[in-house]
This record gives structure tokens, C-alpha cells and sequence, in this order.
């Protein structure tokens, strides 16, 4: 089968590996789809802080039922996408209910080898019912469900002043289920282009240049006060300590983006808010349904959603391509 490694920060290679060999609890599935994600970006450039090369990237995944263990209830052919974060099942987060950030918890495509290849042998418990999603919409329910639990996590409700810092895909994903839950929704983004697009594209009305001179623009048409809740989903080590700035007296931040470094607040901007600081990582099987659910419903606009497609083969050329234009993209799918 056809597979693309990333060797080394800056390499990629399309492979020819023989295709896996399916364990009495896994489900063979043929891969046919595969989102890009800026976790996979930040494996090409070197930047990802839980991952040693080489490694078959790919995580965002979408494909059809191959082969399943006996008695269950998936059949061949079936549209399915993968829950790629395969926990223990026995630490105290998987004991609690709370896999996602379990201690020994193995993502595919970070810890090992992912979807970027044309067959995928993955526990059955992992495989989730797309049926009635496209493989494109499929492919893109993982990092919808990221935005999904950052959301759950953080309580957001009818009425709450959000501000979503980042406008990449996950920050997107994260401000459309904050507006589900009926908040009011603020995106900011050092690229215009990005809020450009979420306000022409996805109908968020309400952004703001981030940079020199945000907190005060924020400031000024929010009556000098700031906001119930703020997810970070920047992915920066400076601007996850700077937009504490901009968490409301008796505010809550959540940290969606994920950055090697040390976090630093200053101790008396933390405590005169009572700041409730949440991490958010990953998603639970019950964010891929509620995701699922949405799309099935029309709420979440996935045609807006999905800029670039292209053949996976072309990966080791349209990937640096693609970091190049990031202003422009917003969720690339590699077919196979």
C-alpha cells in the first residue's frame, strides 16, 4: 500500500509498505480521506512536543469498512471515521471516564504511525458510524470535535461573551459550537485574511485585528469590560500568556492550542479575576457524536469548511505549499 512518512522535520516521502494485518478486535479500514491539521504542520516543521520521526502522519480520517472482528455490528463498505486517541483503558483518567487525557494515551499519527496511507488496522472501539456523511465530511468530524469538547469543557451558554484567539481551523471549530450554545462570539487573528474569511464565509461578524493595540479595541466595544470566556487555540507560547489580558473578572480561559515552553501568568492578573483556567485536550466519543449529529443537521457549514483537496500522493509537494498559504487555508483533504 501506498503510505506518506514524514523521515524528518522538512521530509516527506510517499512509500510503499506492506498493508497491515488486522488483530481479533481491530477493523480493517480503507482510508480515503485525511485531513490536515496543524498538529500535522507542526510535524513537518519540527514543533510538535510529543512525537519522534520517522512517522506516518495523519489523524483527521475518514474511509470504508474492510474487515471487522466477529459480532460486530460495522459492515464492509460502511463510511466510518476513526477516534485516533487510543487510551489505556485502565489509568485513573481512563477509570474516571476521561480517556482522552489518559496517561498513556497513543494518537495516531503522533505517538504512532497514522492514517496517511491507504489501509488502517485500529481497534474496533475506535471506529465511529459516518453513515450518511460524505468522506469529506467525515474526514473532518476530529478536529470539529476538538472545537466540540473545548466547548463542553469550558460550560459556554446562552448570553456568554466568548473570545475565540486563533482563527485557524480549530478556532473555528471552536467558535461554531460556542455560537451553538448560544454565546456571543468574538474571533481574533493576527492574519486578516482568516477573519475575512470566517466573516464572509461563516458569518462571524465580530472580529478583531489581534497584535499591537487589540486589548484596547476589545475594550471599546465591549463597554471596558472583556470576556466570559476566552479559548486560546493559537498554538503560541506568548499569546497563551498574553491573552489572559483579555479573561473578564470571574472569567474562565481555556487552553485549546497545545505549545512546547513554559506558561507564564503574572499571579496578580490570574487571582483579581478568580480566573478558572481549564486545559482542553482531545475529544470524547461523545464529542464525535454531538459533532456527527450537526452535520447530519445541516448546522455546521462543512462545504465553507473545506478549502483545498488533492490526491495524497502529492502530499511531499503540497504540504510545504500549503503551510506557504496558510492565510488561505482552512481545512485541506488528501484523498486516496
Amino acid at each position: 500500500m501506498k503510505a506518506v512518512v514524514c523521515e524528518q522535520p522538512g521530509t516527506l516521502s510517499l512509500v510503499t509498505r506492506p498493508p497491515p494485518v488486522r488483530q481479533t478486535d481491530e477493523v480493517l479500514v480503507r482510508i480515503r480521506c485525511v485531513g490536515l491539521c496543524g498538529t500535522d504542520y507542526h510535524i513537518y516543521e519540527g514543533n510538535q512536543p510529543y512525537l519522534a520521526y520517522p512517522r506516518i502522519m495523519g489523524h483527521e480520517l475518514a474511509g470504508e469498512v474492510v474487515e471487522t472482528p466477529a459480532g460486530s455490528a460495522l459492515w464492509p463498505g460502511q463510511t466510518v471515521t476513526i477516534n485516533p486517541y487510543l487510551p489505556c483503558g485502565t489509568c485513573r483518567a481512563c477509570r474516571r471516564g476521561r480517556p482522552n487525557c489518559c496517561s498513556g494515551i497513543q494518537v495516531l499519527g503522533v505517538h504512532r504511525d497514522g492514517g496517511m496511507c491507504e489501509y488502517l488496522a485500529v481497534p474496533a472501539h475506535a471506529v465511529i458510524d459516518a453513515t450518511g456523511l460524505s468522506l469529506e465530511q467525515a474526514a473532518m468530524v476530529e478536529f470539529l470535535s476538538i472545537g466540540a469538547h473545548a466547548v463542553a469543557r469550558s460550560g459556554v451558554g446562552q448570553g456568554d461573551r466568548v473570545l475565540v484567539a486563533g482563527a485557524g481551523p480549530i478556532g473555528i471549530a471552536t467558535a461554531l459550537f460556542a455560537r451553538m450554545n448560544g454565546a456571543a462570539v468574538t474571533l481574533m487573528d493576527l492574519r486578516a485574511a482568516r477573519l475575512a474569511y470566517a466573516a464572509n464565509r461563516l458569518g462571524f461578524g465580530d472580529t478583531v485585528q489581534g497584535g499591537e493595540g487589540a486589548a484596547q479595541r476589545l475594550r471599546e466595544r465591549n463597554g471596558g469590560e472583556m470576556f466570559d470566556i476566552v479559548f486560546d487555540a493559537t498554538g503560541h507560547i506568548g499569546a497563551m500568556s498574553a491573552n489572559l489580558a483579555y479573561v473578564a473578572h470571574a472569567g474562565t480561559y481555556v487552553l485549546v492550542g497545545v505549545a512546547k515552553g513554559d506558561l507564564v501568568f503574572a499571579d496578580p492578573e490570574f487571582h483579581k479575576r478568580e480566573t478558572t483556567l481549564l486545559a482542553s485536550r482531545n475529544a470524547l466519543k461523545a464529542d464525535f457524536d454531538r459533532v456527527i449529529a450537526a452535520i447530519r443537521s445541516g448546522d455546521v457549514p462543512d462545504a465553507a469548511l473545506y478549502t483545498h483537496g488533492f490526491n495524497a500522493v502529492e502530499m511531499p509537494t503540497r504540504l510545504p505549499r500549503l503551510i506557504a498559504e496558510a492565510d488561505h487555508v482552512l481545512k485541506a483533504i488528501a484523498r486516496f
